[in-house]
This record gives C-alpha cells, structure tokens and sequence, in this order.
C-alpha cells in the first residue's frame, strides 16, 4: 500500500511539472468565472434561473471538453512509461505491478479531477452565499449531485484511458485510439443516434436503452434533471425515461451506472497489464 502511494505521489508531482494539468486548470476554472459571473450575478432572488443557466451552459461544454481532456492526458500514462522505458526503470525497484498501476491511476484521477470540481464546487458555493443574501433557500442537493456527476464522468473515461493505455504499446496508437473513442460517444448523443435508428425502424425502447449506455449521455440527462425534474428540454423521451426510472433513480443511475463501467475498465487494462510484454 506504501509503494502505490509512492507511486501516486510521483504521478501528481510529474503532472504538475507539465503544462498541459495548468491550462486544464485555467480552462475550466475561466469557464466556471465566466459563466458564474453572467448566470448568478443576473439573478434576483437565490439565483436559482441564473445558477440553472449557468449550469447547463457548464454541461454542454463539460460533454465536450471534460472527457477528451482526461483521454489524451491520460492514455499516454503506461504507454508513454513503457516507451520512455520509465517503465523498466521503475520495476527495477520493489515495486509490484499492482501497486505501480493502481497508484498511477489514483495519482492521475487526482490531477484530472481536482482542477474540474474545484473550480465547480466553488462557483456553486459562490452561488448560495450570493443566494443567502438574496433570502433564497440552500441549493445543498444540487453542489452535491453535480461534483458527484462529474466525478462519475472523470472516473469512466479515466478507466477507459488506462485500458486503452495499457492494451497498446505506442502513444501515437493510443492517443489516435482515444479520438476516435470520444468522437464515437458524441455521435451517438440521443439526437444523432434517434435519426440515425429512425430510419431504420428500430423500436424507441432500443434507441433510448442504447442512448442510455453512453456515458456521455448519462451525464447529460443527469445533469439536466438536477433543475429540470421534467426533463422537458429532452422532449418526448422524458416520459419513457421518467415512467421507467422514475426521477430518484435516473439520478443514482446516473452516478453509479459510469463509476461501474469505469472500474470494469480499469480492471480489464489491469489485467491486460500484468499479463502482456511489459516493456
């Protein structure tokens, strides 16, 4: 347990050396600013419409920005160790393959999650202190789901990335390989997939079932449901959603079902990392 700490302590360290974990930091935290300061400072009680706004406006480019950021920081990890041959350096010492895999997924969780909640949770905190001085109630149940949503999002791609990492041997494989992930997720959001199924005669309950297993889309209807019980943004499929779900566990579907596939990812790149030509 010590050496996977180690581990993690030397992957966040080596994070914060680069580039890449600052404008990942200054993206989102000006991005929250920005939308903080044009959505609450508008409201007039609470900031509950201006808080709303600011939030989907956050969701969009969350779906976009969040999940090839984690994917092309994080898909060079174990295949840019093994190229560099750091990774033949760090084996050399008592360092078992668990430990070092684990400990360089927790320590690169921490670098791709951190600068995304922090600057949320704070400008949701900047939000209910503006409210309280406008006499509005304590949105608690809103920062709360939402840092659980992101956290659910970073946690599936971060999985993905490592077994993708882990199952090539080259970055240039790997990063061309998290493209074309990323670009597939967004092109099967509901409304391309339904004119892509429409056509084809598939029943609704298969197009919104299939919709539902992309984490992308979870996230997105999560999110949206936190200010829009109704779902009435998404159209007619808020009433199959609602009438099979049901709203409290869309929203538990929402945080566990992209945990899950996470961890099973990362179990199988642990797997396919212990058992190939490490170097």
């Amino acid at each position: 347990m010590k050496n996977l700490f180690l581990i993690a302590y030397l992957d966040v360290k080596e994070s914060l050396r680069s580039k890449w974990f600052y404008v990942y930091s200054v993206v989102f935290g000006g991005l929250m600013a920005l939308f903080f300061i044009a959505g609450v400072s508008d409201s007039v009680v609470m900031g509950f419409t201006g808080l709303s706004r600011m939030l989907l406006i956050f969701i969009q480019v969350t779906i976009i920005i969040l999940p090839i950021f984690i994917l092309i920081t994080t898909v060079k990890s174990i295949s840019g160790d093994r190229e560099s041959n750091v990774l033949e350096y760090m084996l050399s010492f008592p360092v078992s393959l668990k430990d070092y895999y684990w400990g360089k997924m927790l320590g690169r969780f921490l670098t791709v999650f951190l600068p995304v909640f922090l600057p949320v949770f704070l400008a949701l905190l900047l939000g209910v202190v503006f409210g309280l001085f406008k006499g509005g109630d304590l949105p608690w149940r809103m920062v709360f789901l939402y840092s659980s949503f992101l956290f659910s999002l970073s946690f599936v791609f971060l999985g993905l990335a490592f077994f993708l990492s882990t199952i090539v041997k080259s970055t240039d494989v790997a990063l061309g390989s998290s493209f074309v992930v990323w670009i597939i997720m967004l092109a099967f959001i509901d409304i391309a997939l339904m004119g892509l199924m429409l056509q084809n005669r598939i029943s609704d309950e298969v197009i919104i079932t299939i919709a539902m297993l992309n984490p992308i889309e979870v996230f997105r209807i999560g999110a949206i449901s936190l200010f829009d019980p109704e779902l009435t943004v998404i159209g007619p499929v808020a009433y199959y959603l609602l009438d099979t779900l049901g709203s409290n566990l869309l929203i538990i579907y929402a945080i566990v079902y992209p945990i899950v596939i996470g961890l099973i990812l990362a179990y199988f790149g642990y797997i396919a990392f212990r058992k190939k030509d490490l170097l």
